[in-house]
């Protein structure tokens, strides 16, 4: 990961969606990558990954910023937002069309739904059914056709195609998966089958926009939720296809309610914004998701 002018700064990022307010588990994260970035002199970063356009909206960013900064996090301005960089990942989609590695889909969840009943079909790491190989064979006359006509479509990866040309890959992880894996540890793509790169209404997935925005920002080390290590898998498999350096990744351990379950933005009582409007500071919210309040400074 080193470039012609020697090793690169390390670069951290912390990438919410703006859809609505932050939890105690987004703080973890955040704060997570500002210690680790401030631990070895590194950069961190903050991206708006608003894609999602009907539920991503200006109040909600404006609500998350407001609340780094009150956490006292040191990130490098200006924010980058998904929503102004199109044209990156039409770009990056147009090359793996290019490769023939592309296709639209066209059947609903319901179709998908009803193809997928039997018992031993296969699932992603998700528990999505795998999407059916019908759209492969139909005839590009017809696809295009198909598409101007205006019918909803996704645009997927032919995943097995793909793999061929890449062959196996590896990544490193610093922090530890599902079963406390660490290490430089196997990529497994194939378990998602023929993943979605964008839609007809917008043009690009997840997958797609966090491989290039990474690439682009200069992104050293990807730290994040250990619910996004499986992700990981295709993320690499991405960056192979597009020529893109590789992160390191780190995922990290998820704050849970008392009950155990994951927390989400509708959690009222975990609420970042209501904490610290009654009166809890930066070295509280610290405790609370289990951090030292003293931040680290860089290693000589």
């Amino acid at each position: 990961m080193d470039g012609d002018n020697g090793p690169r700064m390390r670069t951290f990022r912390f990438a919410p969606s703006p859809n609505g307010p932050l939890h105690l588990g987004h703080a973890y994260s955040a704060l997570l990558n500002a210690d680790l970035a401030a631990s070895c002199g590194g950069r961190l970063l903050v991206r708006m990954e608003d894609i999602d356009q009907e539920r991503c909206q200006p109040a909600y960013e404006a609500a998350i910023l407001a609340d780094l900064d009150r956490l006292g996090l040191a990130y490098e301005r200006p924010v980058r937002r998904q929503s102004e960089h199109f044209d990156d990942y039409r770009a990056a989609l147009a090359r793996l069309e290019s490769m023939g590695l592309v296709y639209p889909a066209f059947l609903t969840r319901a179709e998908i739904r009803a193809r997928t009943t039997k018992l031993d079909w296969p699932r992603d790491p998700d528990g999505a059914p795998l999407y059916p190989s019908d759209d492969r064979a139909l005839p590009r006359a017809e696809a295009v056709a198909r598409m101007a006509s205006g019918v909803p479509y996704a645009l997927r990866l032919r995943m097995d195609e793909a793999i061929s040309r890449t062959g196996t890959l590896h990544f490193e992880e610093t922090g530890a998966g599902p079963d406390g894996e660490s290490g430089h540890l196997t990529a497994e793509p194939e378990r998602w089958g023929d993943v979605i790169l964008a839609r007809k209404d917008t043009p690009t997935s997840y997958h797609l926009s966090v491989v290039v925005d990474d690439a682009l920002q200069g992104v050293t080390d990807v730290v994040r939720g250990s619910d996004l290590f499986e992700a990981t898998s295709v993320h690499r498999l991405l960056q192979a296809l597009l020529g893109l350096d590789a992160p390191r990744y780190h995922h990290h351990r998820l704050i849970r309610d008392a009950e155990g379950r994951k927390l989400s933005k509708s959690d009222g009582d975990t609420g970042l914004s209501a904490l610290m409007a009654a009166g809890a500071g930066p070295d509280e919210i610290r405790h609370r998701v289990g951090l030292p309040t003293v931040q680290p400074t860089p290693s000589t």
